[in-house]
């Protein structure tokens, strides 16, 4: 059976097997059950892969984050907030987002969940969902600014960063690119003020 590509709407053994086009389900399962990996190894391990394989010196690293529904409410960060990939507000978790993007194509290189600060003042919930204790509330600039210093320190190539008012609103992801003497294209809100030599000015939107 051939690999399909199209969203699946349910994610079971069998369906990712089927999706996968393997004849037998026993390397998913054990993939999924018996199979200890270290996500941050692995995270590390495919940035090394893109910079070995689609460094572009005018590459664009990407900042941005994504919804994931959900039913109940026991999976970490879950909670009724807005989903970009809803369009409104839904329960889910949202995941902060860095890819690269350049001439020889494009991958997702780190990601961060985001954990409302209800979850992060709620220890019982949290060993419940298998936080660690050392984790600390973070805002998504925040999360972001981590995620663009890893790449940084890690060789990353890349010409500018991108990202939207959620991250261009925020200080911090601006002067972490600024410190690395490159540029940014962030998006700002309209009521986004700007401190230039000797005056303050605000944002304006143009149609």
């Amino acid at each position: 059976m051939p690999p399909r590509h199209e969203p699946l709407k349910r994610k079971n053994g069998w369906h990712l097997v089927e999706a996968a086009g393997d004849a037998l389900p026993d390397g998913m399962q054990d993939f999924l059950a018996r199979t200890r990996w270290d996500a941050h190894t692995l995270r590390d391990v495919l940035r090394s892969y893109v910079i070995e394989h689609l460094a572009d010196p005018d590459g664009v690293l990407v900042l941005d984050e994504a919804g994931f529904l959900k039913k109940g409410d026991k999976s970490a960060g879950v909670q009724r907030q807005y989903l970009g990939t809803a369009g409104r507000i839904e329960n889910g978790q949202v995941g902060v987002l860095l890819s690269y993007a350049g001439a020889r194509g494009y991958a997702f290189i780190d990601r961060a969940l985001y954990l409302p600060a209800d979850w992060v003042a709620d220890e019982a919930r949290c060993a419940q969902a298998h936080i660690p204790a050392s984790i600390g509330f973070a805002t998504k600039p925040e999360l972001a600014r981590q995620m663009l210093r890893r790449a940084f320190d890690a060789g990353v190539p890349y010409a500018w960063v991108a990202g939207d008012s959620v991250y261009g609103s925020d200080s911090g992801p601006r002067a972490v690119v600024a410190k690395h003497g490159r540029g940014y294209v962030l998006g700002v809100t309209s009521s986004q003020q700007f401190y230039w030599p000797h005056h303050r000015t605000e944002a304006e939107i143009t149609k």
